[in-house]
C-alpha cells in the first residue's frame, strides 16, 4: 500500500504533501529533521491520509493534491478541521 499525506507544521501552519509505502516511518523521519524539505519547518501533525493499492496511483494522487484544485479540495474536505483552527487562533488572541 502506498500513502498520500497532508502534514501540518505546528512552527509555521503551513502544509505538506507527500507519498510514502511507510506513513508511520515517513512521520517520524519528518519530525526528526531527516527530511531536508520539511526540517526547518517541524514539529509535523498529520492532518490527512489516503490510501492506493498501486505506486502510480499515488504518484498521480500526489501531484493533483499539489494543484489548485488539490488544495481546494483538501480546505473543503478538512472543512471543520480548519474552521476549529480559526476558531482556537481567535479566542487566543
Amino acid at each position: 500500500m502506498f500513502y498520500v499525506y497532508i502534514l501540518k507544521s505546528e512552527k509555521d501552519s503551513k502544509l505538506y504533501t507527500g507519498r510514502t509505502d511507510n506513513l508511520q516511518q515517513r512521520l517520524i523521519k519528518h519530525n526528526a529533521g531527516k527530511v531536508f524539505s520539511t526540517k526547518s519547518r517541524r514539529p509535523f501533525q498529520c492532518i490527512y491520509a489516503e490510501i492506493c493499492l498501486h505506486e502510480k496511483d499515488a504518484i498521480q494522487r500526489e501531484k493533483y493534491m499539489k494543484t489548485g484544485t488539490g488544495k481546494r479540495f483538501i480546505k473543503q474536505r478538512l472543512n471543520h478541521y480548519f474552521q476549529s483552527l480559526s476558531k482556537l487562533i481567535t479566542e487566543n488572541t
